[in-house]
């Protein structure tokens, strides 16, 4: 990566402002985090694999490698249709994988800040299984933010935060430890709060959002004496409507008292450019999902230095 390239990462960082990539499938309109998408290809035909799940499509190998196809109308729908061939395909990287989503059209991209994407409500989320992350407005459209984590987690189960990985770790002792936890998605916050139970971290408070978590924490900086007995350390998430977790970051790390805090940012999304702005923001720790041992081991040796 070149100087000016990073220079312009860092300049961009905790803005609270998302790129959202609109397409189309059945001619409605659906977005994507483009800091998720490396590249939009036309689509090819693919080589169909036996026993998998009915929404993977097969796998194609463009240069050198091997990705796997997701069927997202079928996904979305529960309908096949024939391949088009102006279909396109939209291949990700996210979790440390790459994944190709076939997509009927791609409309364009649109800057807009969090706060213009709005959590949907209970009748379009539906708990654990709900797909929507967000509902976006982008010019004079509403554009329909898929959890493309919670698509993939479907898929394939292995992907997501695996509670062996604490198993693993046998007995813990209880820890108080205050921690704050900031997670859009609904299915993620339930795995990551028992994982960390399990782990011996208790003392939880979750958020569906950093600014939820902002309004909380920002009246203890008026009570530095008590503060640690409040707030031991804080995970976000990035991507969540109203406040991202880069701006958390931003503003806790920016304020004399608050900074103090150890802030660990638990994300799909940790790639190189992601990790410079984090580091910018003044994040503790960066690690990617689904990684839950990694995690609670970082936990551990913060609160470890933090005491000491």
């Amino acid at each position: 990566m070149q100087d000016n390239e990073r220079g312009k990462i860092l300049l961009e960082s905790g803005t609270n402002e998302i790129e959202i990539m609109q397409f189309t499938i059945n001619n409605n309109l659906y977005g994507i985090n483009v800091a998720k998408v490396r590249e939009i290809m036309m689509s090819v035909q693919v080589k169909h694999i036996p026993h998998v799940h009915p929404a993977v499509e097969g796998i194609f190998k463009p240069r050198d490698v091997v990705l796997t196809v997701v069927d997202l109308p079928f996904y979305l729908t529960g309908e096949h249709s024939e391949p088009d061939p102006k279909d396109l395909f939209i291949v990700t990287n996210f979790n440390k994988m790459y994944i190709a989503f076939r997509v009927h059209t791609v409309v364009g991209i649109s800057r807009i800040s969090w706060t213009d994407i709005h959590k949907p409500d209970k009748t379009i989320a539906n708990g654990d299984t709900g797909v929507a992350t967000g509902i976006a407005q982008c010019e004079e459209q509403l554009v329909t933010v898929l959890d493309f984590e919670k698509i993939v987690a479907d898929i394939a189960p292995e992907t997501s935060i695996q509670m062996k990985e604490v198993e693993s770790m046998g007995k813990r002792n209880e820890r108080s430890h205050s921690v704050l936890i900031a997670e859009d998605s609904v299915l993620l916050a339930n795995v990551l709060e028992k994982a960390l139970q399990k782990a011996g971290y208790t003392n939880l408070k979750m958020f569906s959002n950093g600014q939820e978590l902002w309004d909380y924490l920002k009246p203890m900086a008026e009570e530095p004496e008590t503060l640690n007995k409040k707030v031991s350390i804080i995970i976000t998430d990035i991507e969540m409507p109203s406040m991202d977790g880069h701006r958390l970051t931003k503003l806790i790390k920016s304020d004399p008292i608050l900074r103090e805090i150890p802030v660990v940012i638990f994300s799909s999304l940790i790639t190189e450019e992601m990790w410079i702005k984090g580091k910018q923001l003044g994040a503790d720790e960066q690690l990617s999902k689904p990684e839950i041992g990694h995690l609670i081991d970082v936990m551990d040796g913060l609160l470890e230095k933090t005491k000491a």
